[in-house]
């Protein structure tokens, strides 16, 4: 009965040491997707690491499979941190949210100062002051 115990726990250290292994091959491949990403983008990859943030089971043609959502964070411009996510099943990337630049154009500017336009049917509202905001500095 020992030999049987034992050959059991052999086995079950065997499978949770593989199941690492490959977990840890997978994170190092969403890295480096991650960067190649955010390198595509102008962004900086902040720490240069990814966490696993989720799984979930999808129906790929007739079977499921397991996809893995990992977050990360990147900085636009240096002084920002914003979050980041992909999911990946096996070694392929299946979706990517990355932080996007939102514009903001005052009512009252400044007329020495090139204004970028806003494309008609985008999808960027720029920020208006409501009548009776108060200009509250952080």
């Amino acid at each position: 009965m020992g030999d049987f115990t034992t050959l059991f726990l052999l086995f079950a250290l065997l499978g949770i040491a593989g199941t690492w292994l490959r977990l840890s091959r997978a994170r190092d491949r969403a890295v480096q997707e991650a960067r190649t990403r955010c390198q595509q983008h102008g962004l900086q990859l902040l720490d240069e690491t990814v966490g696993l943030s989720g799984l979930r089971l999808r129906r790929v043609g007739d079977r499921r499979v397991v996809e893995r959502r990992y977050s990360f964070e990147v900085s636009i411009d240096g002084d920002d941190r914003e979050a980041g996510h992909l999911w990946m099943i096996g070694n392929t990337l299946t979706a990517l949210i990355l932080p996007t630049i939102e514009l903001y154009t005052p009512e009252l500017a400044d007329p020495s100062v090139e204004q970028t336009p806003i494309a008609p049917g985008g999808n960027v509202l720029p920020f208006r002051r409501q009548s009776g905001d108060r200009d509250v500095r952080h």
